[in-house]
C-alpha cells in the first residue's frame, strides 16, 4: 500500500508535461494501436475479486465448533446402538444449524460487486486525434478523456482542462460539497480531497467540464486501493460469537471427561463383578448411561435459541431506524465502548444552514422573520442571496442546486418571504455563471426601472471589489473602519468554522455583462452558514457517555470545521485533541496508542487512516462502532467489531456493514445500544435458564451413578426437554424488557465469559435445587418400582426447567417485581410446554417415554408441588440477597 501511495503522490505533484512523456500520450491522445497494445499487458479496467469461499466449504466449517463435534460423537454412537430416533433427532438439529449459517454467510458477500457497479459504463475519450466513445473498461492509462456534468469519472486521472469543474467526490473524501477542481501545480503532500488537480474513478461531475489523462486504472485507482483494503481486513468476530466459541471448548472438554470418567466407573463395576451377569447388556448400559450424561449436558437448541433471541432484538432495533444485517451486531452493539461516527449527516443535519449574518450598521445574529419589519439593508441582502442563486424547490418539494445556494433559498422561505416571489418581482435578465477562477457569481435584474448587477461569493474577493457599501438604507463610500468591521466578522465567523459569502451590488448601464462589470461594487453583507448538528445529537452524546460509551468523530472534512461541531455537541472537550490524517501518518504506532484515548477528532482522513484507528483502539481490548456512508468508508465498517452504514450513504458501505441505520442519526445508534445490551441480558437469561436444568439433570444422574441406582433418565426424554420443552422459555426469556439502570453501567468485558458473577452463582444455584428436586422426586418413585422413579424423574426434571422460567427472568427481582404479566410470552411458554408434556402422557407415548401406564394423575402433581417448593426457594433466596446488598451499599 505505500508503494501506491508515493506512486499516487508522483501523479498529483508531476509536472503534466512529464507524466504525458511516462504514459506515451500527446495531445492527439493515443493510438488505437498502442492503446490495444496497452489494454492487452495491464487488462481492463475494472476491479478484480478475490476468489469466494465455496459454499460446500462454508458448509463444513460450521461442524468446527467444540459442542457440534461432541453432539456428532454422542449421534453416532445413538446410531450404532440402534436408537434411531435420537440420532436423527441430534443430525437433524446439526444440518439446520449448519443451513442457517451458510445462508447468513452468504448473503453477507457482495462489497466488491457493489464497487464493481459504481465503474462508468462508457468514456468520451481522444484516440487518434478524434473524439470516439469506448467503453470505460477498455481505458488504459495514457488515454485523454472527456468529462461534463452528469458523467461519472471513468479512471483516475491528472486535470488537462478544468472549466468551472464541480466533481462530488464525498464516496471518497466524505465532503458533502462538491470540490472544486482546478489545472495547478501541487508541491507539498495532501491528502485525496485536496488534490485538486486529479480526479478519481467512481466520483461525478457535478458542474462544469474538464478533461483529464488516465493515471491509474483498475485496482490501481483510488477506489481499487478501497477494494484491496475490503480484501485485506477481517471481519470481526463478535463477543458472543468468542464468548460461546470459548464456553462451547471448555463445556465439550469437561462433558467429554465427565461421560468417559463415568463410561469408566460403570465398566470398573462391571468387571469388579458387579453386574447383571450379562456382560453385553451390562456394557450396552454403561455407555448408555454414559451417552445420557452428554445428552443432558449439551443444550442441543443452543445456537438456534441464541439466533431467534438475536432476531427479536433485530425487531426491536429496526423500529428505533437501525437494520441489522449481520444477526450477531445486534449484541456486539451492546458490547460497544467506542463509537467512531462520521460528521456530516450523522452527527449534523446533512443540509447547509444559514445561521448568522452582518450589515454595515452592526446587525447580526438573529433575523427576524416578518419581511415588513426587515430594513432596507436586510431586505437587499436577502434579495441577492435569493436572485444570484440558481437553486430551486421541485413541486414536489425536491431541492435542486448546489446546498450553498438551497441554504439562501431555505433561508428566506424560513423568514416568511417566499423565494418564487421575490424572483418573479425581480426576472433574471442576464447572468455571468460562477467559476473557480473569479469565485463570484453575477446576474442582472431591474429594481425601479434601474438595472443593477447583483453580485455573490467569496467575502475576500467581494470586500476587494466593493468601493461603497449599504449604510441603514444609503450607499456611502467605503471607509477603513467599515472593511475592518467586515474582516472582523468575517474572520469572527470563519472560527465558529462557518462558510461565509459576501452579497454586492452596482448599477449598469446594459445587459452586455463583462467580468469588469464585477467591480465598484457597492458591499451590503454577508451570509454564515453551517451544516448544523442535529438537534438530538447533544443528548445522545452525553447518554452514550453515561453509559461508559467514548464517542470519537471521524470526518473527511476539515479540522476547524469539526471540532467546531465537536465542541458543540460535547465530543470535544477541554484537554482533548484533533488530528488530521497527515499528522496521524507522521505518528509511530507506540505515539498513537499514547495519546489515542485523548483525541476525540480526527479530520481530513483516509481510508487508510480510519482502519489504524479502528484497530488501535481493539488493540487495547476495546469493542469499537464504526459510522460511515461512502466507498472510503467500507474498509473501516468491515474491519471495526460493528459497521454502521448510513441508509443515504452507497450500497458498497451498507454491503460492508453490519447494520444501516434509515435515518442516519447518531441518536438511533444510542438507542440501539440500549436494545443491544437488553438483548445480551436476554442471552444470558435464556443460556443460564437451559444450563441450570441441564445441571440439575447431570446432578441427578451422577447421584444415580454413586447410589448405584438406575439412570433417572432416558436419552430420548432429556432430547424432549432440551429440543421441545425448554426451547419455548428460553426464546420467551428473549423477549424481556430491559433491566433498571441498563444505561448506566459501562459496557461489558468483551473478554467476561457468559458465566460470571451473579449469573455463575444463579445458575449453579438453580441446578443444585433442580437437581436435589429430582433426587427426591426419584427417591420416591422407587418406593413403587424402579420405572415409577425414572417417570418421576423426568416429571419433576420437567415441571422444575418449565416453571424456572420465571425465577430466570431476573438475577434482582423477582417474576412479581418484574411484574408477574408483564411478558405475557412467559405465560404463554409455561402454558404451551405443560400441553406439550401432556402428550407425554398419551397411552401409547407413554411407552416410547419410559413412563409406566399406572403413572397417573396423582404422581403427576406431587412432581408439580416438588416443582413448586424448588422455584419458590430459588426466588425467597434473590430476595435475600438482593436485600443484603442493598444493605451493604446503604452503609
Amino acid at each position: 500500500m505505500e508503494n501506491k501511495e508515493q506512486a499516487q503522490r508522483v501523479i498529483y505533484q508531476e509536472p503534466i508535461d512529464s507524466l504525458m512523456q511516462q504514459t506515451n500520450s500527446s495531445n492527439n491522445g493515443l493510438s488505437t494501436t498502442l492503446a490495444k497494445e496497452k489494454l492487452e499487458k495491464d487488462g481492463l479496467n475494472q476491479l478484480k475479486e478475490a476468489p469466494k469461499k465455496p459454499t460446500w466449504k462454508l458448509f463444513l466449517e460450521t461442524f468446527k465448533d467444540a459442542m457440534v463435534i461432541v453432539l456428532l460423537i454422542v449421534a453416532l454412537i445413538q446410531m450404532i446402538m440402534g436408537e434411531y430416533v435420537e440420532f436423527f433427532v441430534i443430525f437433524a438439529v446439526l444440518m439446520l444449524n449448519s443451513v442457517i449459517s451458510v445462508v447468513q454467510a452468504k448473503k453477507a458477500e457482495g462489497s466488491l460487486e457493489a464497487l464493481k457497479n459504481l465503474s462508468a459504463p462508457d468514456a468520451r475519450v481522444i484516440r487518434d486525434g478524434k473524439e470516439k466513445t469506448v467503453p470505460a473498461k477498455e481505458l488504459v492509462v495514457g488515454d485523454l478523456v472527456l468529462l461534463e456534468a452528469g458523467d461519472y469519472v471513468p479512471a483516475d486521472g491528472r486535470l488537462l482542462e478544468a472549466g468551472s469543474l464541480q466533481v462530488d467526490e464525498g464516496m471518497l473524501t466524505g465532503e458533502s460539497t462538491a470540490a472544486e477542481k482546478e489545472v495547478v501545480e501541487i508541491t507539498n503532500t495532501v491528502p485525496v480531497g485536496d488534490r485538486v488537480n486529479m480526479v478519481f474513478s467512481g466520483t461525478i461531475v457535478t458542474y462544469g467540464r474538464g478533461k483529464f489523462l488516465v493515471t491509474s486504472t483498475a485496482n490501481n485507482t483510488e477506489i481499487g486501493q478501497v477494494a484491496g483494503l475490503l480484501e485485506s481486513t477481517t471481519e470481526q468476530a463478535t463477543p458472543l460469537q468468542r464468548g460461546l466459541d470459548k464456553f462451547s471448548k471448555k463445556l465439550s472438554l469437561a462433558i467429554l471427561a465427565l461421560s468417559l470418567l463415568i463410561l469408566g466407573i460403570q465398566l470398573l463395576r462391571i468387571f469388579l463383578g458387579e453386574g447383571t451377569g450379562d456382560l453385553t447388556v451390562d456394557i450396552v448400559n454403561a455407555v448408555m448411561f454414559a451417552v445420557a450424561v452428554a445428552v443432558a449436558a449439551i443444550p442441543e437448541a443452543l445456537q438456534s435459541i441464541v439466533t431467534i433471541v438475536l432476531s427479536l432484538g433485530t425487531n426491536k432495533m429496526a423500529k428505533r431506524h437501525a437494520i441489522i444485517r449481520k444477526l450477531p451486531a445486534v449484541e456486539t452493539l451492546g458490547s460497544t465502548s467506542i463509537i467512531c461516527t462520521d460528521k456530516t449527516g450523522t452527527l449534523t443535519q446533512n443540509k447547509m444552514t444559514v445561521v448568522d449574518y452582518y450589515l454595515a450598521n452592526g446587525n447580526s445574529g438573529d433575523f427576524t422573520d416578518n419581511p415588513e419589519k426587515w430594513s432596507d439593508d436586510e431586505r437587499r441582502l436577502i434579495e441577492i442571496s435569493v436572485l444570484a442563486n440558481d437553486a430551486s424547490i421541485s413541486e414536489d418539494g425536491t431541492k435542486l442546486g448546489d446546498p450553498t445556494e438551497v441554504a439562501f433559498i431555505d433561508f428566506s422561505e424560513k423568514l416568511n418571504q417566499p423565494y418564487q416571489e421575490i424572483r418573479s418581482n425581480f426576472p433574471r435578465e442576464a447572468e455571468l455563471p460562477f467559476d473557480s477562477d473569479r469565485k463570484l457569481m453575477s446576474t442582472a435584474h431591474t429594481f425601479d426601472n434601474e438595472k443593477y448587477l447583483l453580485v455573490k461569493g467569496g467575502p475576500d474577493i467581494v470586500f476587494n471589489r466593493s468601493k461603497k457599501v449599504l449604510l441603514n438604507g444609503e450607499v456611502v463610500p467605503m471607509t477603513d473602519e467599515l472593511m475592518t468591521n467586515f474582516q472582523n466578522q468575517n474572520e469572527a465567523f470563519s472560527n465558529r468554522a462557518l462558510r461565509v459569502l459576501a452579497f454586492a451590488y452596482r448599477p449598469i448601464d446594459n445587459l452586455d455583462l463583462t467580468f469588469d462589470d464585477e467591480n465598484d461594487l457597492i458591499l451590503v453583507g454577508i451570509l454564515a452558514m453551517i451544516d448544523p448538528p442535529r438537534k438530538e445529537v447533544t443528548q445522545a452524546v452525553e447518554e452514550a457517555r453515561s453509559a461508559g460509551i467514548k464517542t470519537v468523530m471521524i470526518t473527511g472534512d476539515h479540522k476547524t470545521t469539526a471540532v467546531a461541531i465537536a465542541k458543540e455537541i460535547g465530543i470535544f472537550e477541554e484537554g482533548n485533541q484533533a488530528l488530521t490524517g497527515t499528522e496521524l501518518d507522521a505518528l509511530s504506532e507506540d505515539e498513537l496508542m499514547n495519546i489515542l484515548e485523548n483525541v476525540t477528532v480526527y479530520a481530513r482522513v483516509s481510508p487508510e487512516n480510519k482502519i489504524r484507528i479502528v484497530r488501535a483502539w481493539q488493540a487495547k481490548g476495546h469493542i469499537s462502532a464504526m459510522t460511515g456512508d461512502g466507498v472510503n468508508d467500507a474498509p473501516a465498517l468491515k474491519q471495526a467489531d460493528i459497521g454502521i452504514a448510513m441508509g443515504t450513504g452507497t450500497d458498497v458501505a451498507k454491503d460492508a456493514a453490519a447494520m444501516v441505520l434509515t435515518d442516519d442519526n447518531f441518536a438511533s445508534i444510542v438507542s440501539a445500544v440500549e436494545v443491544g445490551r437488553n438483548v445480551f441480558d436476554n442471552i444470558k437469561k435464556a443460556v443460564a435458564y437451559l444450563f441450570a436444568g441441564n445441571l440439575g439433570a447431570i446432578i441427578a444422574i451422577i447421584f444415580a451413578l454413586v447410589a448405584d441406582w438406575s439412570n433417572p433418565f432416558t436419552a430420548l426424554q432429556l432430547l424432549f426437554i432440551n429440543l421441545v420443552n425448554d426451547s419455548l422459555p428460553a426464546i420467551a426469556l428473549g423477549t424481556e424488557k430491559a433491566e433498571p439502570a441498563t444505561m448506566s453501567r459501562p459496557p461489558r468485558d468483551p473478554n467476561t465469559g457468559i458465566f460470571t458473577g451473579r449469573t455463575l452463582v444463579s445458575v449453579t444455584y438453580r441446578g443444585i435445587l433442580i437437581g436435589i428436586a429430582v433426587i427426591f422426586a426419584q427417591w420416591l418413585g422407587m418406593q413403587h418400582s424402579p420405572e415409577f422413579g425414572v417417570a418421576m424423574s423426568f416429571t419433576t426434571l420437567i415441571w422444575c426447567r418449565t416453571l424456572q422460567t420465571f425465577p430466570a427472568r431476573s438475577n434482582t427481582q423477582t417474576a412479581i417485581q418484574a411484574g408477574f404479566f408483564a411478558n405475557k410470552v412467559v405465560l404463554i411458554a409455561v402454558v404451551v410446554c405443560s400441553a406439550l408434556f401432556s402428550l407425554t402422557m398419551i397411552p401409547g407415548l407413554k411407552e416410547v417415554f419410559s413412563i409406566p401406564t399406572a403413572f397417573g394423575i396423582s404422581e403427576i402433581l406431587i412432581c408439580l408441588g416438588i416443582a413448586f417448593v424448588t422455584i419458590l426457594l430459588m426466588e425467597i433466596t434473590k430476595l435475600i440477597i438482593v436485600h443484603v446488598q442493598n444493605g451493604k451499599e446503604k452503609e
